[in-house]
């Protein structure tokens, strides 16, 4: 057993501290509003308001190996009195990647890296709703994986449309979808 020599980096890589690292570096709130403009005729409302849930993904490159991933939510309340509430909220997450394959570093920035921060911006949002004078709002999950997968279909058939498309059924390599 002592002559045996000392694991490597793991899965067959041989080089140590190869192994890609991925790490939360921070999150935080880069811009919130609350909006009541019904205030204060909106608590005599006996009506339901129906919701609209808008998100978006922003990703910019900080530094080397360093990501921002911003997750935009826009909530609106409205009926047939008026509008309820308006919540806008851009969620913030830099992401370290270290030795991350290329292919993998957009999906991860564009599906993992909001699903890490959704539901911190989940509960912010919760918590804005209630501090206006209304239920909190728990919103449900998002599917950043179908979102993200949506995004490339249309990104391929606009491409077969335009004549661009690689004919390989993968993106080209000049993509790079970075909302969803």
């Amino acid at each position: 057993m002592a002559d045996q020599e000392p694991a490597t980096g793991g899965n067959g890589s041989g080089e140590p501290g190869a192994e890609a690292a991925i790490s939360i570096l921070a999150q935080y709130i880069k811009d919130l509003s609350v909006e009541n403009p019904s205030a204060p005729a909106v608590y005599q409302w006996q009506v339901q308001p129906n919701l609209d849930v808008q998100f978006n993904i922003n990703v910019q490159t900080v530094a080397d190996e360093v990501h921002e991933v911003l997750l935009k939510v826009e909530v609106t309340a409205r009926s047939d009195n008026g509008t309820h509430f308006v919540v806008d909220l851009s969620y913030g997450g830099l992401f370290g990647l270290r030795n991350v394959p290329p292919e993998a570093v957009q999906p991860f920035l564009l599906i993992e890296a909001p699903r890490l921060v959704f539901p911190f911006a989940r509960q912010i949002i919760a918590e804005a709703v209630s501090n206006s004078g209304f239920p909190p709002l728990l919103l449900d999950p998002i599917d950043f994986a179908g979102a993200y997968m949506a995004q490339l279909q249309a990104q391929q058939q606009q491409q077969g449309v335009e004549g661009g498309g690689n004919g390989g059924g993968e993106p080209a390599a000049s993509e790079s979808p970075s909302e969803a």
